[in-house]
Protein backbone atom coordinates (compact mmCIF):
# COMPACT_ATOMS: atom_id res chain seq x y z
CA UNK A 1 0.00 0.00 0.00
CA UNK A 2 1.08 3.41 -1.02
CA UNK A 3 0.21 6.33 0.93
CA UNK A 4 -0.69 9.26 -0.64
CA UNK A 5 -2.22 12.88 0.54
CA UNK A 6 -4.98 15.06 -1.00
CA UNK A 7 -3.55 18.78 -1.27
CA UNK A 8 -5.26 21.39 -3.55
CA UNK A 9 -2.31 23.24 -4.38
CA UNK A 10 -0.73 26.19 -3.47
CA UNK A 11 -2.56 29.22 -1.77
CA UNK A 12 -6.21 26.91 -2.42
CA UNK A 13 -5.35 24.74 0.70
CA UNK A 14 -4.92 25.34 3.98
CA UNK A 15 -2.22 22.44 4.55
CA UNK A 16 1.36 23.19 3.42
CA UNK A 17 3.99 20.60 1.70
CA UNK A 18 5.74 20.75 4.64
CA UNK A 19 3.37 19.65 6.78
CA UNK A 20 2.18 16.52 4.68
CA UNK A 21 5.96 15.41 4.32
CA UNK A 22 6.04 14.99 8.28
CA UNK A 23 2.71 12.75 8.23
CA UNK A 24 4.91 8.93 8.31
CA UNK A 25 4.72 6.62 5.53
CA UNK A 26 3.18 9.49 2.96
CA UNK A 27 4.87 9.27 -0.33
CA UNK A 28 2.82 11.59 -2.79
CA UNK A 29 0.26 13.93 -3.29
CA UNK A 30 -3.29 13.60 -4.98
CA UNK A 31 -3.71 16.68 -7.02
CA UNK A 32 -5.28 18.24 -9.77
CA UNK A 33 -5.49 21.26 -11.67
CA UNK A 34 -8.76 22.77 -9.76
CA UNK A 35 -8.61 26.40 -11.71
CA UNK A 36 -9.07 24.61 -15.27
CA UNK A 37 -12.49 23.86 -16.42
CA UNK A 38 -13.73 20.45 -17.08
CA UNK A 39 -13.51 19.56 -20.72
CA UNK A 40 -10.31 21.87 -21.38
CA UNK A 41 -6.83 20.37 -22.23
CA UNK A 42 -4.72 20.98 -19.32
CA UNK A 43 -1.69 23.18 -19.79
CA UNK A 44 1.78 21.42 -19.60
CA UNK A 45 3.10 24.61 -17.88
CA UNK A 46 0.60 24.28 -14.60
CA UNK A 47 1.44 20.59 -14.53
CA UNK A 48 5.42 21.12 -14.57
CA UNK A 49 4.38 23.49 -11.91
CA UNK A 50 2.66 21.39 -9.71
CA UNK A 51 5.51 18.86 -10.56
CA UNK A 52 8.19 21.22 -8.98
CA UNK A 53 6.06 22.57 -6.04
CA UNK A 54 6.10 18.16 -4.78
CA UNK A 55 9.80 17.45 -6.19
CA UNK A 56 10.90 20.13 -3.56
CA UNK A 57 9.61 18.26 -1.02
CA UNK A 58 10.69 14.59 -2.28
CA UNK A 59 6.49 13.75 -2.67
CA UNK A 60 5.61 11.91 -5.75
CA UNK A 61 2.57 13.04 -8.42
CA UNK A 62 1.87 9.85 -9.21
CA UNK A 63 -2.13 10.04 -8.63
CA UNK A 64 -4.30 12.84 -10.20
CA UNK A 65 -8.31 13.19 -8.96
CA UNK A 66 -9.68 14.43 -10.43
CA UNK A 67 -9.36 15.42 -14.41
CA UNK A 68 -13.51 16.00 -14.56
CA UNK A 69 -15.64 14.88 -17.43
CA UNK A 70 -17.58 17.65 -19.19
CA UNK A 71 -21.27 17.45 -19.18
CA UNK A 72 -21.61 16.96 -22.65
CA UNK A 73 -19.99 13.47 -22.36
CA UNK A 74 -22.20 12.31 -19.55
CA UNK A 75 -25.10 13.87 -21.91
CA UNK A 76 -23.84 11.75 -25.04
CA UNK A 77 -23.96 14.99 -27.06
CA UNK A 78 -22.63 15.16 -30.53
CA UNK A 79 -20.33 17.61 -29.02
CA UNK A 80 -18.57 15.41 -26.40
CA UNK A 81 -16.19 14.06 -29.54
CA UNK A 82 -14.15 17.39 -29.16
CA UNK A 83 -14.26 17.42 -24.77
CA UNK A 84 -12.72 13.37 -25.06
CA UNK A 85 -9.91 14.96 -27.32
CA UNK A 86 -8.92 16.80 -25.00
CA UNK A 87 -8.93 14.21 -22.55
CA UNK A 88 -6.54 12.43 -24.34
CA UNK A 89 -4.24 14.67 -24.44
CA UNK A 90 -4.06 15.57 -20.85
CA UNK A 91 -3.85 12.24 -20.33
CA UNK A 92 -0.49 11.95 -22.28
CA UNK A 93 0.82 14.74 -20.71
CA UNK A 94 -0.23 13.60 -16.93
CA UNK A 95 1.47 10.30 -18.03
CA UNK A 96 4.87 12.44 -19.54
CA UNK A 97 5.67 13.71 -16.08
CA UNK A 98 4.87 9.82 -14.16
CA UNK A 99 1.89 10.16 -13.47
CA UNK A 100 0.17 6.77 -12.94
CA UNK A 101 -3.62 6.71 -12.05
CA UNK A 102 -6.36 8.95 -12.50
CA UNK A 103 -9.61 9.13 -10.52
CA UNK A 104 -12.65 10.42 -12.26
CA UNK A 105 -16.49 10.48 -12.03
CA UNK A 106 -19.35 10.24 -13.92
CA UNK A 107 -21.84 11.83 -11.85
CA UNK A 108 -24.58 13.92 -13.85
CA UNK A 109 -24.55 17.84 -12.51
CA UNK A 110 -23.46 17.02 -8.68
CA UNK A 111 -20.26 16.10 -7.38
CA UNK A 112 -20.83 14.59 -3.53
CA UNK A 113 -23.41 16.16 -2.11
CA UNK A 114 -24.35 16.85 1.54
CA UNK A 115 -26.63 18.95 3.54
CA UNK A 116 -24.35 20.17 6.49
CA UNK A 117 -20.78 20.79 5.62
CA UNK A 118 -20.36 21.73 9.58
CA UNK A 119 -22.11 19.15 11.52
CA UNK A 120 -21.45 19.30 15.53
CA UNK A 121 -20.99 16.23 16.84
CA UNK A 122 -21.17 14.97 20.44
CA UNK A 123 -17.24 15.41 21.07
CA UNK A 124 -17.38 18.76 20.05
CA UNK A 125 -15.71 18.12 16.50
CA UNK A 126 -17.41 18.58 13.21
CA UNK A 127 -17.67 16.76 10.20
CA UNK A 128 -19.80 16.77 6.48
CA UNK A 129 -23.58 15.15 7.03
CA UNK A 130 -25.98 14.06 4.63
CA UNK A 131 -29.89 14.45 5.81
CA UNK A 132 -32.04 12.00 3.61
CA UNK A 133 -35.24 13.28 4.11
CA UNK A 134 -34.12 17.03 3.84
CA UNK A 135 -32.39 16.11 0.21
CA UNK A 136 -35.87 14.55 -0.77
CA UNK A 137 -37.89 17.83 -0.24
CA UNK A 138 -34.98 20.41 -0.82
CA UNK A 139 -34.85 22.62 -4.11
CA UNK A 140 -31.08 21.87 -5.94
CA UNK A 141 -30.64 25.54 -5.45
CA UNK A 142 -31.05 25.62 -1.91
CA UNK A 143 -27.75 23.05 -1.59
CA UNK A 144 -25.81 25.30 -4.06
CA UNK A 145 -26.28 27.89 -2.12
CA UNK A 146 -25.27 25.97 1.70
CA UNK A 147 -22.17 24.61 -0.32
CA UNK A 148 -21.20 27.73 -1.94
CA UNK A 149 -21.18 29.53 1.72
CA UNK A 150 -17.91 28.01 2.18
CA UNK A 151 -15.85 30.60 -0.35
CA UNK A 152 -12.29 30.81 1.44
CA UNK A 153 -11.06 27.36 -0.34
CA UNK A 154 -12.51 25.81 -3.86
CA UNK A 155 -14.67 23.49 -3.88
CA UNK A 156 -14.07 20.79 -6.49
CA UNK A 157 -17.38 19.08 -7.48
CA UNK A 158 -19.19 22.07 -7.02
CA UNK A 159 -17.45 24.49 -9.45
CA UNK A 160 -19.12 27.61 -10.30
CA UNK A 161 -19.17 27.31 -14.06
CA UNK A 162 -20.83 24.27 -13.44
CA UNK A 163 -23.55 25.40 -11.02
CA UNK A 164 -24.29 28.70 -12.65
CA UNK A 165 -26.12 26.73 -14.96
CA UNK A 166 -28.08 24.39 -13.24
CA UNK A 167 -31.32 25.55 -14.82
CA UNK A 168 -30.04 24.16 -17.97
CA UNK A 169 -28.20 21.36 -17.07
CA UNK A 170 -31.38 19.61 -14.99
CA UNK A 171 -33.64 20.48 -18.26
CA UNK A 172 -30.72 18.63 -20.63
CA UNK A 173 -31.43 15.45 -18.34
CA UNK A 174 -34.32 15.18 -18.23
CA UNK A 175 -34.88 11.81 -19.68
CA UNK A 176 -32.14 10.30 -19.35
CA UNK A 177 -32.01 6.79 -17.89
CA UNK A 178 -29.62 5.02 -16.22
CA UNK A 179 -29.18 3.23 -19.19
CA UNK A 180 -28.47 5.88 -20.91
CA UNK A 181 -25.82 7.06 -18.75
CA UNK A 182 -24.27 4.19 -18.91
CA UNK A 183 -24.22 4.01 -22.49
CA UNK A 184 -22.44 7.69 -22.93
CA UNK A 185 -19.95 6.02 -20.09
CA UNK A 186 -18.97 3.16 -22.02
CA UNK A 187 -18.49 5.89 -25.22
CA UNK A 188 -16.35 7.58 -23.43
CA UNK A 189 -14.39 4.15 -21.77
CA UNK A 190 -13.69 2.90 -25.83
CA UNK A 191 -12.21 6.28 -26.53
CA UNK A 192 -9.70 7.18 -23.85
CA UNK A 193 -8.92 3.38 -21.78
CA UNK A 194 -6.83 2.54 -24.93
CA UNK A 195 -4.55 6.46 -25.06
CA UNK A 196 -4.35 5.32 -21.43
CA UNK A 197 -3.03 1.86 -21.75
CA UNK A 198 -0.64 3.03 -24.57
CA UNK A 199 0.70 5.71 -21.57
CA UNK A 200 1.35 3.10 -18.29
CA UNK A 201 -2.02 5.10 -16.86
CA UNK A 202 -4.85 3.71 -14.83
CA UNK A 203 -7.91 5.06 -14.68
CA UNK A 204 -10.22 4.36 -11.56
CA UNK A 205 -13.28 5.47 -11.65
CA UNK A 206 -14.84 7.20 -8.14
CA UNK A 207 -18.42 5.58 -6.80
CA UNK A 208 -21.20 7.82 -6.66
CA UNK A 209 -21.35 9.87 -3.36
CA UNK A 210 -23.66 8.81 -1.87
CA UNK A 211 -24.64 6.08 -3.98
CA UNK A 212 -28.09 6.64 -5.44
CA UNK A 213 -30.02 8.90 -7.41
CA UNK A 214 -30.70 12.20 -5.82
CA UNK A 215 -32.86 15.06 -7.47
CA UNK A 216 -34.10 12.58 -10.41
CA UNK A 217 -30.62 12.22 -11.16
CA UNK A 218 -29.06 9.00 -12.74
CA UNK A 219 -26.45 6.91 -10.95
CA UNK A 220 -24.93 4.23 -12.36
CA UNK A 221 -21.46 3.29 -9.66
CA UNK A 222 -23.46 2.62 -6.59
CA UNK A 223 -22.76 -1.07 -5.64
CA UNK A 224 -20.57 -4.28 -7.03
CA UNK A 225 -23.04 -5.17 -9.78
CA UNK A 226 -22.64 -1.43 -11.08
CA UNK A 227 -18.65 -1.74 -10.77
CA UNK A 228 -18.51 -5.22 -12.43
CA UNK A 229 -20.63 -3.67 -15.29
CA UNK A 230 -18.17 -0.86 -15.99
CA UNK A 231 -15.27 -3.06 -15.54
CA UNK A 232 -16.46 -5.12 -18.06
CA UNK A 233 -17.15 -2.76 -20.71
CA UNK A 234 -13.46 -2.55 -21.54
CA UNK A 235 -11.14 -5.64 -20.22
CA UNK A 236 -7.86 -3.63 -19.33
CA UNK A 237 -6.41 -2.76 -16.31
CA UNK A 238 -6.17 0.79 -17.18
CA UNK A 239 -9.98 0.54 -16.79
CA UNK A 240 -10.50 0.14 -12.91
CA UNK A 241 -12.53 1.77 -10.12
CA UNK A 242 -11.51 4.00 -7.34
CA UNK A 243 -12.53 1.88 -4.28
CA UNK A 244 -14.15 4.48 -1.93
CA UNK A 245 -15.32 2.86 1.35
CA UNK A 246 -16.91 5.51 2.69
CA UNK A 247 -19.12 6.36 -0.58
CA UNK A 248 -20.41 2.96 -0.73
CA UNK A 249 -20.42 2.53 3.01
CA UNK A 250 -23.14 4.53 3.03
CA UNK A 251 -25.39 1.92 1.74
CA UNK A 252 -24.92 -0.77 4.31
CA UNK A 253 -26.21 -3.25 1.62
CA UNK A 254 -22.19 -2.75 0.18
CA UNK A 255 -19.53 -5.00 1.66
CA UNK A 256 -16.66 -3.60 0.91
CA UNK A 257 -14.28 -5.64 1.80
CA UNK A 258 -15.57 -8.30 -0.53
CA UNK A 259 -15.21 -5.77 -3.54
CA UNK A 260 -11.87 -5.39 -2.42
CA UNK A 261 -11.39 -9.02 -2.88
CA UNK A 262 -13.46 -9.20 -6.23
CA UNK A 263 -11.87 -6.07 -7.71
CA UNK A 264 -8.02 -6.93 -6.77
CA UNK A 265 -6.52 -6.10 -9.65
CA UNK A 266 -8.64 -3.66 -10.95
CA UNK A 267 -8.29 -1.19 -7.95
CA UNK A 268 -5.34 1.34 -8.20
CA UNK A 269 -6.45 3.44 -5.98
CA UNK A 270 -8.39 3.24 -2.72
CA UNK A 271 -10.07 5.77 -0.46
CA UNK A 272 -9.95 4.89 3.06
CA UNK A 273 -12.81 6.18 5.46
CA UNK A 274 -15.45 5.72 7.50
CA UNK A 275 -18.91 6.74 7.90
CA UNK A 276 -21.57 6.35 10.95
CA UNK A 277 -25.37 5.21 8.90
CA UNK A 278 -28.17 5.97 11.01
CA UNK A 279 -31.66 3.75 10.48
CA UNK A 280 -33.34 6.81 8.23
CA UNK A 281 -30.68 6.42 5.83
CA UNK A 282 -29.22 9.70 7.05
CA UNK A 283 -25.02 9.62 7.49
CA UNK A 284 -21.96 11.19 9.05
CA UNK A 285 -18.58 11.42 8.36
CA UNK A 286 -16.78 9.45 11.73
CA UNK A 287 -12.68 9.15 12.63
CA UNK A 288 -11.42 6.41 10.81
CA UNK A 289 -11.69 4.31 13.59
CA UNK A 290 -14.10 1.01 12.78
CA UNK A 291 -15.79 1.36 16.19
CA UNK A 292 -16.76 4.74 15.66
CA UNK A 293 -19.01 4.32 12.31
CA UNK A 294 -20.56 1.72 10.45
CA UNK A 295 -17.47 0.47 8.12
CA UNK A 296 -15.52 -1.89 9.42
CA UNK A 297 -12.21 -0.56 8.84
CA UNK A 298 -10.18 -2.66 10.03
CA UNK A 299 -11.92 -6.00 7.29
CA UNK A 300 -11.33 -3.73 4.71
CA UNK A 301 -7.55 -3.30 5.06
CA UNK A 302 -7.12 -6.61 6.14
CA UNK A 303 -8.55 -7.34 2.77
CA UNK A 304 -6.26 -5.51 0.31
CA UNK A 305 -3.79 -6.87 2.66
CA UNK A 306 -4.78 -10.77 1.76
CA UNK A 307 -4.75 -9.32 -1.65
CA UNK A 308 -1.06 -7.76 -1.75
CA UNK A 309 -2.23 -4.83 -2.86
CA UNK A 310 0.28 -2.18 -4.13
CA UNK A 311 -1.64 0.38 -5.57
CA UNK A 312 -2.47 4.16 -4.06
CA UNK A 313 -4.74 4.72 -1.34
CA UNK A 314 -5.19 7.95 0.57
CA UNK A 315 -7.45 8.91 4.01
CA UNK A 316 -10.46 10.54 2.78
CA UNK A 317 -12.25 12.57 5.02
CA UNK A 318 -12.09 13.63 8.25
CA UNK A 319 -13.57 15.47 10.55
CA UNK A 320 -12.45 19.19 11.47
CA UNK A 321 -10.77 18.99 15.13
CA UNK A 322 -8.99 21.25 17.53
CA UNK A 323 -10.48 24.16 15.83
CA UNK A 324 -8.79 23.25 12.53
CA UNK A 325 -9.87 26.13 9.59
CA UNK A 326 -10.06 24.22 7.10
CA UNK A 327 -11.64 23.07 3.13
CA UNK A 328 -14.49 20.59 4.72
CA UNK A 329 -13.51 17.07 5.17
CA UNK A 330 -9.92 17.96 3.94
CA UNK A 331 -8.56 19.24 7.37
CA UNK A 332 -4.84 18.09 8.02
CA UNK A 333 -5.56 16.64 11.70
CA UNK A 334 -8.03 14.06 11.55
CA UNK A 335 -6.69 12.61 8.14
CA UNK A 336 -2.95 12.11 9.89
CA UNK A 337 -4.45 10.27 12.23
CA UNK A 338 -6.46 7.96 9.97
CA UNK A 339 -3.43 7.76 8.54
CA UNK A 340 -1.79 6.20 11.49
CA UNK A 341 -4.74 4.27 12.15
CA UNK A 342 -4.07 2.48 9.21
CA UNK A 343 -0.80 2.09 9.35
CA UNK A 344 -1.42 0.45 12.26
CA UNK A 345 -3.46 -1.92 10.93
CA UNK A 346 -1.54 -2.40 8.47
CA UNK A 347 1.83 -3.15 10.17
CA UNK A 348 0.06 -5.74 12.51
CA UNK A 349 -1.35 -7.23 9.24
CA UNK A 350 2.64 -7.51 8.07
CA UNK A 351 3.77 -8.73 11.25
CA UNK A 352 1.54 -11.58 11.95
CA UNK A 353 1.76 -12.44 8.29
CA UNK A 354 5.62 -12.69 8.71
CA UNK A 355 5.12 -14.86 12.13
CA UNK A 356 2.97 -17.35 9.83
Amino acid sequence: MRMTFRWYGEGNDSITLKQIKQIPGVEGIVWALHDVPAGEEWPMDKINEVKKQADDYGLNIDVVESVNVHEDIKLGLPTRDKYIENYKRTIEKLASVGVKVICYNFMPVFDWTRTELFKEMEDGSTALFYEKAKVVGMDPNELVENISKNSTFTMPGWEQERLSRLKELFEAYKGVTQEDLFEHLSYFLKEVIPVAEENGIRMGIHPDDPPWPIFGLPRIVCNKENIKRILDVVDSKSNGVTLCSGSLGANPSNNIAEMVREFADRIPFAHIRNVKVYENGDFIETSHRTFDGSVDIYEVVKAYHEIGFDGYARPDHGRHIWDEKCRPGYGLYDRALGIMYLWGIWDSLERAHRRN
